[in-house]
């Protein structure tokens, strides 16, 4: 959306997001995209976010991710890979090397992948839905105690 005030011939540069459209929040999670510009520049490294977007400025700091997603994905992803070796040591019997040379990696990579994101889907999702830290409004009176 663009700004309806009109803007000085000096400041006549053009919003960074003025036609840009949002990503979607499973297109932000997979690709690691800004939720205000669409480009990707929300991860620092593999999992750790940027401080603010390197293209429109956005600041990640102010959103509280934290670690919601690690605590499910520890439980799904924990699941998946002890059915899956389970299900080899069933099947074909394999030595604990090879268990080891097959599930430390693929538990590796599934913990990267999937908090990568999950993570860019949350930070997405507040972005969306302007979601803020709880605060208490003063001037609201308190409800009395029965």
């Amino acid at each position: 959306m663009t700004d309806p005030t009109p803007v000085p011939a000096a400041d006549a540069t053009p919003s960074p997001t003025a036609d840009v459209v949002p990503p979607s929040i499973v297109q932000a999670g997979l690709r690691g995209l800004c939720p205000r510009c669409g480009k990707p520049t929300l991860f620092a490294s593999w999992i750790r976010f940027a401080d603010r977007c390197r293209a429109c400025g956005l600041d990640f700091t102010q959103f509280n991710v934290g670690d919601g997603p690690a605590a499910f994905l520890t439980l799904i992803l924990g699941t998946l890979v002890v059915a899956g070796a389970i299900m080899l040591e069933l099947t074909l019997h394999p030595p604990l090397w090879l268990h080891m040379l097959i599930w430390i990696p693929v538990t590796l990579a599934g913990v990267v992948w999937s908090l990568r994101l999950a993570k860019g889907a949350l930070m997405s999702a507040e972005y969306r839905n302007a979601a803020r830290e709880g605060r208490i409004d003063p001037q609201v009176p308190a409800d009395p105690l029965p």
